[in-house]
């Protein structure tokens, strides 16, 4: 890592770090989550639940389709490891340029699922709109456990998007950034899509806006996402952003997990 990485970052909202997750932890991941999806184990959020354009309804074909494995934490504990993994946790810092961080268990914290026929497409959006600190600095880890590219849902970014000011008509009674606002118009065109390899990990500022589309392949795809903030940028009392206590990724190894 060097100070063109945290550049970067800065100016764009995103960074991608190929192979930074080795190939036996993301064969690992992809297999607990496999596993867990097909013992349908809770808790888990349905395509239905979320109701993003191509999502089933309820009682159609495929409304019991999982979109989201959530709590990853606690669901096995090599996910646990990986929040944790001081390679992934010292970018994170560099980004936030933070000494110490947490893991954000209230939000993220999941495996993001696509399968190929009941996948649903994700609007332009900032998490921050969802979310409530006393300071919007936050980062989030999207790790790729296959390959992601448009043609399986892959990430879609709006560089230097975390920076810009919005207001509030520039986004719809859901929070989704409008496409058909004018306003809006020279910020969606300068989109990129983001491909990843297995064990890419792309880092994103909470403010970036973001989109994802459908699943148009035969494979499921399967990321595993977490999101950070500085110790002390501290959650909104109340907020559903304080409804759980979060993870220092720096405490003390006391289990197999890696961290408690």
């Amino acid at each position: 890592m060097n100070d063109s990485t945290n550049d970067q970052f800065e100016r764009d909202g995103y960074r991608v770090v190929p192979g930074l997750c080795p190939a036996g932890r993301v064969a690992a991941m992809r297999h607990a989550a496999e596993r867990a999806l097909s013992r349908r184990a809770s808790p888990f959020e349905l395509e239905r639940e979320v109701g993003y354009p191509g999502a089933p309804s309820a009682h159609a074909p495929g409304s019991e389709t999982i979109r989201r494995l959530l709590d990853a934490l606690a669901l096995d504990p090599v996910f646990s490891d990986w929040a944790c993994a001081p390679d992934l946790v010292a970018y994170v810092k560099a980004f936030l340029g933070a000494p110490s961080v947490r893991v954000v268990r209230a939000h993220h914290n999941c495996v993001m699922t696509k399968l190929p026929e009941f996948s649903s497409a994700t609007g332009w959006h900032q998490d921050l709109r969802y979310w409530s600190y006393r300071r919007p600095d936050l980062v989030n880890a999207w790790t790729a456990l296959g390959h992601e590219a448009r043609g399986n849902g892959g990430m879609r970014v709006i560089p230097g998007s975390h920076r810009a000011k919005f207001g509030s008509d520039s986004f719809d009674a859901q929070r989704f950034f409008r496409e058909d606002a004018p306003a809006n118009r020279s910020w969606l065109e300068r989109a990129v899509q983001v491909d990843l390899a297995p064990g890419d990990v792309l880092f994103f500022h909470a403010g970036l806006l973001h989109a994802a589309g459908r699943n148009l392949t035969d494979r499921r795809k399967l990321s595993v996402v977490f999101s950070y903030r500085p110790a002390d940028n501290l959650p909104i009392p109340g907020s559903r952003s304080a409804s759980r206590p979060d993870l220092d990724p720096d405490a003390a190894v006391t289990g197999p997990s890696g961290c408690d």
